[in-house]
This record gives structure tokens, C-alpha cells and sequence, in this order.
């Protein structure tokens, strides 16, 4: 396959999300019609939105996701023919994939034709489409819906069907847009709200649970967003400082400024036109954002599903590695350069336009040095919180403003360039030494994976190991034992250089101590980095965490705390979370709150990115209304509807008290909290079930 073909699919998987979508551009309707001779025809009917496309079910190897349309029935079905497609039909050649490919535009019916095995009774004809929806920017996460229909079949062989329609009867696009579903799911970072679903299937709603009125507030409001952008502006603004003294950025700084207050007679208009040129560079690092807020009003929960994909943080993994080679010098990221010149002619026209293209000009250019710091914040951002789109903008607003300042106050300050450091042999060793910090970004990602799919290779202390070999690499390198291919043949040891060698040293210190066996867990500063404690080689399956075996089914954890008497502790948690790693490995430990979980509560933690499959018996759907269900097929993802329907949350970690009888008992509280504040959440809902049982 060419590299170009996976750099488009690694593009589109890098932007899908799970299938519930706060707009699904594709509304379907299902019937069945009855033909002569016993045979039936079923029919699913997909009305498309403007601009949006599915792919035919006949598409090349290696191209786009071909829709595939299966019948079912627990009564028994013969299939006559194969699925046969209807509908306005575009076949064109795809330079993307570099095939010709089918796809379907406005309106398109599958039909399946049929006989039932035993046509004196009736059936219920089940019908599964998965398709996946594109348009000319974004392809959603591939889809699948089921559909039911049932057949009553006469005295003469036919069947008696409801609603039976023919392609004439079907929706136009404008009216399937009117009716858009309303079971949707708007995710923020700590709340999910969810419209009214049916979930009365193995008993996901759970009737005894309002968690909008507990028992006792506990003088605790219910928790609003609290994601804290400003974190991710400052991140932003010492990335795009460090990215301003790389080789590619640097020395166009005293070059940029020199042109507006040397080469323009009126001085005031040249330093008026280089905060213009800042204000740009700000604009364009802002607007590299938007297109993730385009991204989420599609597709809500698609960051969220990103943080805990396997394959997708393994891809993360291998692009840090990637950038990593970069810096380290073996070779360049750029973008093409015909884009760079098409930008650097459009200066001339002069004016605001002419500045504007200068900014995109530089950019553009500098893109090898400050693609992979980009990069590193897009990771982080993705795989940190739900609210991705802001995180985003925020950062990449931190970014493009530490740019702005800088040629700005030189601008008003232009003998301060004169103070600047000369370009040399430095700029390049601040790329190396991100190259050595990407290697350790990219373990982060692994360790992700490696957790969300239960394989637990990668060991705490076989992670702290890389990191330590990591940091051995960093500090020779800085006292110039091994060198890169554009360092210099003798470089010189400044003495910054060795003071963060000094550093490095130290911080290997610090990591030495997690090799070792130690009552309570080390690493402070590093949790929900590392692998959790129980994912190590000291660890024994049966010492559980911190001593204790959580369940990890509600319905079977409430029948213990029933037996016991004891309120419910529920944990809403995950393998990829790291906010839980850093309350389970320093808030539970803590000496005054160990025993309240050891002795006081029945603990149950539920994972809600755990992606093994359910079995068959327990796989289900949910019927999000208008005929369409969506499957719950693993444990994941029933534990996270679970939270979703009964608490309207799906953050992590989420805590909930219940009774034994499964009544909330005081306000639930989310995410990562000092030790009181999670210790007065336990006490006031214990002693109140203790003094009211």
C-alpha cells in the first residue's frame, strides 16, 4: 500500500470517534415487503444529508469502509440473491486511496431478499447495516444500527407487514434532516447529558438511583466543569517559547523585525505593522484549532474514544517516535513546499493581506521544528480530557501568543536585539534534547495501550527503566559523549548545558527509588504517567490494590453491600485514566483513608474502556428511538452507559455513594481532589447511612 494511502487512513482514524454522534448525517428507515412465491425483500432506506456521502458495499481492498447489510432471525431465514443497491450512484477515481471507488449521495436503499424456514409462524427479521458517512473534510467513525421488523405471515403465504414503503414512499434529505434523533450524547469533561433512551435491556437503569436528589448534599454542590484551560495556555506559551529557539524559528527573529522598523521610513507604521505581523501569527496558530471544534459538533465523543483506543495510542506512540527521529536530526518533517511558495508570493500583495502572508509564510517554514511540539500538545490534549477542542485552542492560542509578544516587544524594543544570542551550534541542541523528552512522551502512550488492552507487558518498573535509559542518552549527550548529525564535530560544553546535564543526573536519581519495593507507592510527581502500582513485577494478583479486590459489576457488588450493610462505593474508572492511577496511588493510600475503603464501603470499580468483548448472552443493544439501536458489546461499553443513564456523568474518576437499596446517598464528586476534600465526601455519606440504617 503506498504512503500516501496510510498517511489518509491514519489521518481519518486519527479523527473518529465511537457511533454515538451528536449528528448523524444519515437517517435510515427499515421495511419489509412481501413478494409472491413466499418471498420477502428487505429494505433499508438511507436519506443523506447535503454534502455528505456512504460508500457502496462494493469498494477495492485497502480504499474506504464499504457498507454491509446482514439479515437475521431467531426463527430462522434463507437468504435469495445478495444485497442490491438503489440509489444515486458516483464512480469515481479516489487519489487519496488511489482507487476506484462507489459511494452514494442523498438517497440510497439496500435490499436483501428472503424466504422464512418455517412460514406459518411469525419472525422478527432483524436487520444490521454498517456503513460509515464522509464528506469532502471528515469521515465519521464507521456505524452500525440494528432494525427490527415482524412478520405475520397469512393462510396464503403472505405476510401481513406495517409500513411497508417503496423507494417513492421514502424521506427526502430535507425532511430526515428535520428529523434529526434526539438520543443524542453532548459530552463536556465532566458530564455527559443524555436525552431519554430506552435502556430497559439486562437492567442498565437502574430505578432506585436519582442522583439529582442524594440523600444528603453534604454541603457539597454538584461539580461543574472545571477543566483548566489557562493550565494548557501556559503549556502552549513554553512550547512556542522553546519552539522560537530551534534552528528553523530563531534565526528568522532579528531578520523578521529588522524588515518592519529598518525597512520602512515611517517608523511608527513599521512597528504598527510587526504587532499586526504578531497579532497574525497569534490568528493562524488559533484557526489550526478549528477544525477540531468542526470535528467534535459531528462527532461528540470522538476525543473520548481516542484517550482509550488501543491501536490509536500505539499510533501516537510510533508518531512520537517519529518526531523524536527528527529532532535527533536523521531527517525533516515538512510540509510541501509548493504551499511555502504559494504563501511567500501572495506577500506582495501588500498591506494587511502582504502581512498576513508573511506570517503564514514563517509558519509554514518553520513547521520541521515546531511540528513536533504541536504534535506533543495535540497528543496530550487528546488523550487528557473530553473537552479536546478548547484544550486545543487554548494551547495552541499560548502558542502562537508567546510568538506574538516576542516580535512584538522587539519591535518597540529593537535595540534589544542586539541582547539576543548569536544562532549556533545551541539551537540545535535544544532540538536534541526534545528529541530525548518525545522518546519519553512516546512511552506514555504505549503504557496506555498496554493498559486498555489488559496485555500488561509494559511493567512500572520496565517503564521506569526506559525512562532512566532515556535520561542516561540525555545526559551524555549534554557532556558531549555522544553527539547527532548536526551537532558540531567538537562542541563546546556551556554551562547551561551543564547544568541540565546536573539536572538529568538528578532526575535519575529521583526515578532510581521506583525500582524498589516500598510500603507506600513513590513517584508522587509522576502518577497517572507511570504505569499503576499493581501493574508491576513486586505486584501479586492476589495483593489486589492497596490490599483490596474491588468488584467490578455493580449488580453483583450490591448484593454484597446488602449482605454486609455497608453503603456502595462506586468507581467509575479506566485502564487509560490517569487521574484515577493518581487518586488510587496517593489518596487512597493515605494512612486516614486506607481503612475507610477497606472496612466501611463495598468497592466497586467499573472500567469503562475495558474492551473485552461481553458474552454473547449479555451483548445487547440500545434503542435510541426511530427504530436504531446501538450494541453494547463489551464491558466498556456497558459500564460506560451505565454511568451515562443513571448518573448523566462520563468522566473519570467519578465517584458515587449508594445504599444498600441503591439510593444515592450524598452528591457524587469527579475527578482528582486533595485527600480532605475526597475524605469528607466518605465520612458525611457514611456516617449519615450509619445513623439512618
Amino acid at each position: 500500500m503506498k504512503f500516501k494511502n496510510w498517511l489518509v487512513l491514519l489521518l481519518v482514524f486519527l479523527f473518529q470517534g465511537i457511533s454515538a454522534q451528536i449528528k448523524d448525517p444519515v437517517k435510515f428507515k427499515y421495511n419489509i415487503n412481501s413478494l409472491p412465491n413466499g418471498v420477502y425483500e428487505a429494505v433499508l432506506t438511507a436519506t443523506i444529508e447535503k454534502n455528505w456521502h456512504i460508500y457502496s458495499k462494493d469498494l477495492p481492498p485497502d480504499s474506504g469502509i464499504p457498507t454491509e447489510m446482514l439479515l437475521s432471525s431467531k426463527e430462522g431465514i434463507q437468504l435469495v440473491g445478495s444485497v442490491v443497491e438503489v440509489g444515486k450512484k458516483h464512480d469515481e477515481f479516489s487519489e487519496a486511496f488511489g482507487a476506484q471507488i462507489v459511494y452514494y449521495s442523498d438517497l440510497v436503499l439496500f435490499k436483501q431478499k428472503f424466504k422464512l424456514k418455517d412460514n406459518t409462524k411469525p419472525a422478527t427479521v432483524t436487520a444490521e447495516i454498517t456503513y460509515q458517512t464522509c464528506n469532502d473534510r471528515v469521515c465519521l467513525a464507521p456505524n452500525t444500527l440494528e432494525f427490527d421488523q415482524k412478520i405475520t405471515p397469512t393462510s396464503t403465504g403472505n405476510a401481513a407487514i406495517t409500513q411497508a414503503e417503496t423507494p417513492e414512499e421514502a424521506a427526502t434529505p430535507a425532511e430526515a434532516a428535520a428529523s434529526v434523533d434526539s438520543a443524542t450524547l453532548t459530552t463536556s469533561e465532566s458530564t455527559t447529558t443524555v436525552s431519554p433512551i430506552k435502556t430497559e435491556q439486562k437492567g442498565l437503569k437502574v430505578e432506585s438511583i436519582d442522583f439529582k436528589n442524594p440523600q444528603t448534599d453534604c454541603g457539597i454542590e454538584a461539580q461543574q466543569n472545571t477543566e483548566n484551560f489557562w493550565t494548557y495556555l501556559l503549556l502552549g506559551f513554553f512550547g512556542g517559547l522553546i519552539a522560537l529557539l530551534t534552528p528553523c524559528v530563531f534565526p528568522m527573529i532579528p531578520l523578521t523585525v529588522s524588515f518592519f522598523t529598518k525597512g520602512n521610513k515611517d517608523k511608527a507604521k513599521g512597528k504598527r505593522d510587526a504587532f499586526i505581523y504578531g497579532f497574525f501569527i497569534l490568528l493562524i496558530f488559533v484557526l489550526l484549532s478549528v477544525p477540531f471544534h468542526i470535528i467534535d459538533g459531528i462527532a461528540g465523543n470522538i476525543f473520548n474514544q481516542i484517550s482509550t483506543s488501543v491501536w490509536l495510542n500505539v499510533t501516537f506512540f510510533i508518531i512520537f517516535i517519529f518526531f523524536a527521529g527528527s529532532f535527533f536530526g536523521y531527517y525533516d518533517i515538512t510540509l510541501p513546499s509548493s504551499i511555502a511558495n504559494k504563501s511567500s508570493k501572495a506577500e506582495d500583495a501588500g498591506g494587511l493581506i502582504g502581512i498576513f502572508f508573511m506570517a503564514l509564510t514563517l509558519v509554514i517554514v518553520s513547521f520541521s521544528c515546531t511540528g513536533p511540539i504541536l504534535g506533543s500538545l495535540l497528543g496530550s490534549a487528546v488523550t487528557g480530557s473530553a473537552n479536546v477542542p478548547m484544550l486545543l485552542t487554548f494551547a495552541l492560542a499560548g502558542f502562537g501568543l508567546s510568538w506574538a509578544i516576542v516580535f512584538g516587544l522587539l519591535a518597540l524594543f529593537p535595540q534589544a536585539l542586539q541582547s539576543l544570542p548569536k544562532s549556533g551550534g545551541w539551537m540545535n541542541t535544544v532540538k536534541v534534547v526534545l528529541g530525548f523528552i518525545e522518546l519519553g512522551l512516546a512511552l506514555k502512550f504505549l503504557s496506555k495501550a498496554d493498559l486498555v488492552s489488559k496485555t500488561f507487558f509494559l511493567k512500572r518498573e520496565l517503564f521506569i527503566a526506559l525512562w532512566i535509559l532515556i535520561a542516561i542518552g540525555l545526559v551524555l549527550y549534554l557532556f558531549g559523549k555522544i553527539r547527532f548529525p548536526h551537532d558540531d564535530k567538537k562542541p563546546k560544553i556551556s554551562l547551561a548545558r551543564k547544568i541540565f546535564g546536573f539536572l538529568g543526573i538528578g532526575f535519575i536519581i529521583y526515578l532510581v527509588q521506583g525500582l524498589f519495593p516500598a510500603e507506600r507507592p513513590t513517584l508522587q510527581h509522576l502518577s497517572g504517567i507511570l504505569p499503576p502500582i499493581n501493574v508491576s513485577y513486586l505486584h501479586k494478583e492476589e495483593d489486589g490494590i492497596l490490599g483490596m479486590h474491588p468488584s467490578h459489576d455493580y449488580f453483583e457488588a450490591i448484593e454484597i453491600a446488602k449482605k454486609e450493610n455497608k453503603p456502595l462505593l462506586i468507581d467509575f474508572t479506566g485502564y487509560g485514566c490517569e487521574n484515577c492511577r493518581k487518586m488510587e496511588e496517593f489518596v487512597w493510600s493515605e494512612p486516614d483513608i486506607l481503612p475507610i475503603l477497606q472496612n466501611d464501603v463495598v468497592l466497586a470499580s467499573l472500567y469503562v474502556d475495558d474492551k473485552e468483548a461481553l458474552p454473547e448472552s449479555e451483548q445487547t443493544s440500545v434503542d435510541m428511538g426511530n427504530g436504531q439501536k446501538k450494541k453494547i458489546k463489551t464491558i466498556g461499553d456497558k459500564w460506560s452507559l451505565f454511568q451515562q443513564i443513571n448518573f448523566n456523568n462520563n468522566s473519570q474518576p467519578h465517584y458515587v455513594l449508594v445504599s444498600p437499596e441503591g439510593k444515592v446517598i450524598n452528591t457524587p464528586v469527579s475527578g482528582y481532589m486533595p485527600k480532605e476534600d475526597f475524605k469528607n465526601f466518605l465520612t458525611c455519606g457514611i456516617e449519615f447511612f450509619k445513623k439512618n440504617k
